[in-house]
């Protein structure tokens, strides 16, 4: 069985294109497909597999448990989708289509698209050889997950605040009043 989550976000305005094109495929999908379809706002005239809305730690199990991960355009929930191991296909929400107040997904999604790091569906045809090319090569849409690359993104950032704190001293000529990262054990700060 191929597992498939399909997730809209939880913006108010309906989405209904993403839905109506996911209908036409899943008329033609093999048997093997069992779709989750976190709908939001949009109706969803089938309500297999159907939910309107998934709490996060739902969600986050959802997409780890998925073999492709369709999603709207919105940049938590591409994020989200490759932190948990999954390449999404992505369906930004249009404003032409009346879908959302500006046109930030459409732009995103191209960026990342044109990175590699998502497959960016603006019309029917590519979104429906996306889950076909999905669903006969699973790999992929596969991101080997990569815990070091994490812990050294947190020691920067860690970083960087350092930096920020020590140029904010020597701005003011004053002493240094918070650095979590020096405070001693007894305050129950790192140390």
């Amino acid at each position: 069985m191929a597992r498939v989550l399909v997730a809209v976000g939880t913006d108010k305005h309906p989405f209904d294109r993403l839905i109506d094109w996911l209908r036409d495929w899943q008329s033609t999908a093999p048997d093997r497909v069992v779709l989750t379809i976190q709908h939001g706002h949009t109706r969803v005239a089938d309500g297999r597999g159907a939910v309107a809305f998934l709490g996060h730690d739902e969600l986050q199990a959802a997409m780890s448990a998925a073999d492709l991960v369709v999603c709207h355009g919105g940049p938590a929930t591409i994020l989200e989708a490759r932190r948990r191991g999954t390449v999404p296909i992505v369906v930004p929400r249009d404003p032409t289509h009346g879908e959302h107040v500006d046109d930030h997904q459409l732009r995103f999604a191209r960026r990342l698209g044109a990175a590699g790091l998502v497959v960016v569906c603006e019309t029917r045809a590519t979104f429906v050889a996306a889950l076909t090319a999905g669903l006969a090569e699973p790999s992929r849409f596969v991101v080997r997950a990569d815990p070091e690359a994490a812990r050294a993104r947190e020691a920067a950032v860690a970083r960087v605040g350092e930096i920020v704190e020590n140029l904010v001293v020597a701005a003011d000529g004053r002493r240094a009043w918070w650095r979590p990262w020096s405070r001693s054990p007894r305050s129950g700060a790192r140390g």
